[in-house]
């Protein structure tokens, strides 16, 4: 295949971009003020630290760090698939969308067992569900996740083509690899392990409030019964069709003797299930709405309705 043909499957049609560009651009308006709140919230507002607030602060960084670039993206649909911005806008926007991924991945399986802590053993895990202790798996995770991404941002690979007056950049999209089993395992890594994370977590809650009366369930199980709901939906709206297209993609890549349509379908796919993960930045704000109460407070009262709660102390 010559590689006018290798970079012309790069491209989307003139509607498909304009679909991209869009849903791009109604994420970006519903996500920016609802995280941007978040965020003020969680960093200035002098209420009770709790560990599911650390993580949900973090979880809204993570979100913001992404959304900020997705005018990026609308530019280059917008464009029919032109990068007019360079190397180095490109390579960010790629690096960016991987911190912003897996990061949010994380700290959601940090609030599963968080909420477990919280419902199964609330009395003995009180050393460990310190904030203290909360900040440094922060810490770390985003020092692990932002050193294992360097390579996106850093490789000597060509990151932009030239065709036919077009420039084509590839951190956008990019899941090729020159070593798909590093590849496999990297997605191991990084989407099931949270994976598995959270479906314990989960399913141990679920089993300890099912056991219980309605009456018997604490305000913190109860919340936890509805983070369950709500992590699950942003998982497998957001990560799963991602990840799984993902291991799809890296299998079938390189077979050279599949045709050209083909091999476009399956960039279309990518382009797709890439653009379902930035859906997060939209239904984590819904669990703040949920799981923090001074979200919860402040928004309503920007509505202009009362505010009514569980009280809780967890």
């Amino acid at each position: 295949m010559s590689n006018h043909s290798e970079v012309g499957i790069y491209l989307s049609s003139h509607t498909e971009n304009i679909l991209l560009a869009v849903f791009y651009m109604l994420v970006f308006i519903l996500s920016v003020p609802s995280n941007a709140l978040a965020l003020w919230l969680f960093c200035h507002r002098n209420t009770t630290k709790t560990p599911s607030k650390v993580y949900l602060k973090h979880l809204a960084i993570a979100d913001m760090s992404y959304i900020l670039v997705l005018p990026m993206r609308v530019i280059y649909h917008l464009s029919d698939c032109h990068w007019p911005l360079g190397e180095v806008a490109c390579r960010v926007a790629g690096f960016l969308f991987y911190v912003n991924l897996y990061c949010s991945m994380y700290f959601m399986a940090c609030i599963s067992v968080d909420r477990l802590l919280a419902c199964v053993l609330p009395h003995k895990a009180k050393n460990m569900r310190k904030t203290r202790n909360s900040n440094v798996v922060c810490a770390v995770l985003w020092v692990m996740v932002t050193i294992s991404m360097m390579p996106v941002l850093f490789s000597r690979s060509q990151v932009t083509r030239e065709w036919q007056n077009v420039t084509v950049c590839e951190k956008l999209y990019i899941e090729t690899s020159s070593n798909p089993t590093g590849a496999l395992v990297s997605i191991a890594v990084s989407f099931l392990v949270p994976l598995v994370i959270l479906s314990v977590s989960y399913i141990l809650i679920f089993w300890r409030v099912k056991q219980m009366t309605f009456q018997e369930q604490t305000p913190a199980q109860r919340k936890a019964m509805r983070m369950i709901v709500l992590t699950v939906v942003n998982f497998v709206i957001a990560f799963v069709p991602y990840h799984i297209h993902r291991l799809f993609f890296i299998k079938q890549h390189e077979d050279m003797s599949r045709s050209e349509s083909e091999r476009r379908m399956l960039y279309l796919g990518n382009r797709i299930t890439s653009a379902l993960t930035c859906v997060s930045g939209v239904l984590d704000p819904v669990m703040y709405f949920f799981l923090a109460r001074n979200y919860q407070e402040t928004l309503l009262q920007l509505c202009g309705k009362s505010p009514k709660y569980e009280q809780s102390t967890t």
